[in-house]
């Protein structure tokens, strides 16, 4: 008996060894939230409809909502702007008065007018979520002629546009990229290792620098370089190292990629900025390890 305990614990571990371990890349423009209205359960669709100037975290949105009760829907457009969301119920005039909108609302100055901009096409309904808040909902408040009803969604993150980058491991799981590391995607998969100190995944990375084009390093793709993923035996997440090869945000330029005998390992030279001394990185691409040295 205690044999054939051993052997299936044995047997689990190598299964689970043996499981193949997948990246997915899925650029999400449409979010689906759940929420309330005073206090009743309320269901939300935004979708992206392209940025107003130069900032990816600045966009219009278009979709609707309903209450659970009634599954109506209700038509809403509007303004998603660094997690602040401004929604508008035109009525019969929706999408005249959105495309209005579009056109009223042409840079960050005019998006700081919005509420103002878009009561003068006269909204039936306005809801509006405010950036800022902690914990698992978004509050908000919800306008109708001369009352105000309080709002919520059910998320902590109500970002339309999303690069996801889905990690599929063994033991069922996935975790996604986006929700710990960063919401610029750009992950590719390297290779990954099991071994006594737990299981490494290793990914290379090209991104843009900054989501605002009109920022310093907007719409650069000078982001570079690779992370490791930390995870214990049973595949449960603990940590990442990142490990820059070029960066327009850090100023390194002048990378030199050096040849070595084997081809699982590469060698790349960090020349000194003003900011960082000369490094080595030694990336084992077979062990799924990243070494910095002088």
């Amino acid at each position: 008996m205690k044999k054939l305990f051993t052997f299936l614990i044995l047997f689990n571990s190598i299964f689970a060894f043996c499981q193949k371990i997948e990246l997915k890349s899925v650029t999400d423009s449409s979010q689906i939230f759940k929420g309330e209205i005073a206090g009743m359960p309320v269901t939300m669709q935004l979708n992206y409809k392209g940025i107003v100037d130069c900032s990816q975290y600045q966009h219009f949105v278009e979709g609707w909502y309903y209450y659970d009760k009634y599954q109506k829907k209700i038509a809403l457009s509007g303004i998603y702007d660094h997690g602040n969301l401004y929604l508008y119920n035109f009525g019969k005039k929706q999408k005249q008065n959105f495309k209005t909108l579009q056109e009223k609302i042409t840079s960050p100055q005019k998006i700081e007018k919005t509420d103002s901009i878009a009561k003068t096409l006269k909204p039936k309904e306005i809801i509006e979520f405010k950036n800022g808040n902690s914990g698992k909902e978004i509050m908000g408040n919800f306008y109708l002629g001369n009352k105000i009803h309080d709002a919520k969604l059910f998320t902590k993150n109500n970002m339309i546009y999303r690069f996801n980058n889905y990690l599929i491991l063994p033991n069922n799981k996935k975790i996604n990229t986006f929700d710990f590391i960063d919401k610029h995607g750009g992950n590719e998969l390297v290779s990954y290792k099991s071994d006594q100190s737990g299981n490494r995944i290793l990914l290379y990375f090209e991104r843009t620098s900054n989501f605002n084009a009109c920022g310093m390093c907007g719409a650069s793709d000078g982001e570079k370089g690779y992370r490791v993923l930390y995870f214990t035996s049973t595949w449960n997440y603990k940590k990442y190292e990142e490990f820059l090869t070029e960066s327009c945000l850090e100023n390194i330029y002048e990378t030199k990629k050096t040849t070595t005998k084997s081809p699982d390992i590469l060698k790349f030279k960090i020349e000194k900025t003003k900011t960082i001394p000369t490094y080595i990185l030694t990336v084992d691409t077979k062990n799924a390890t990243v070494l910095k040295s002088k």
